[in-house]
């Protein structure tokens, strides 16, 4: 059952920790890689339109956000390329149509532990820092803002770099 395995729990936020010998970058915090600017896609953007800005700008994913700042999930270049070239999607199509809804949030503060748990089975994570946003009268609330997308290459990267010698 995935509530006994201790990665789902740990992926999940039921568990810190539950590694014994851990490797050194273990309980280094997410915002600690050096992730590239936040580059996000709104719904209304075609499909087209995000084939032509992923290209370009040489990323195979972005996350969609709407303009309220919720995360509606995240388009890949492949996905969307084959979705117009088997005929379901139209390439005057909104890229919502050929988003993934399902996807990892890490944020900030949570160790490369936690994010190396994601990676396992997942092919990217969403990285997300929540701030609190006061309005005029006296309402608060929070919203979660993308700080970018992590992949296994990010950390392997990472690790890499600083490792131990």
């Amino acid at each position: 059952s995935k509530f006994v395995n201790d990665k789902w729990m740990i992926k999940n936020g039921f568990l810190n920790d539950i590694q014994e010998k851990k490797p050194w970058w273990w309980n280094i915090k997410v915002q600690k890689l050096n992730l590239s600017d936040p580059f996000i896609l709104l719904p209304e953007v075609s499909c087209q339109k995000a084939i032509e800005i992923l290209q370009e700008k040489g990323y195979d994913q972005a996350p969609v956000v709407a303009e309220s700042g919720i995360i509606l999930g995240m388009v890949t270049l492949s996905n969307t390329l084959s979705s117009v070239l088997a005929g379901n999607v139209e390439f005057s199509d909104p890229v919502t149509k050929v988003t993934y809804d399902q996807f990892s949030k890490i944020g900030l503060e949570d160790s490369l532990g936690k994010l190396s748990c994601i990676l396992e089975n997942d092919h990217f994570a969403i990285v997300v820092h929540d701030q609190m946003q006061f309005g005029g009268n006296d309402n608060s609330f929070t919203k979660q803002m993308v700080f970018g997308v992590v992949t296994a290459m990010d950390l392997l990267t990472f690790v890499s770099r600083k490792d131990k010698k």
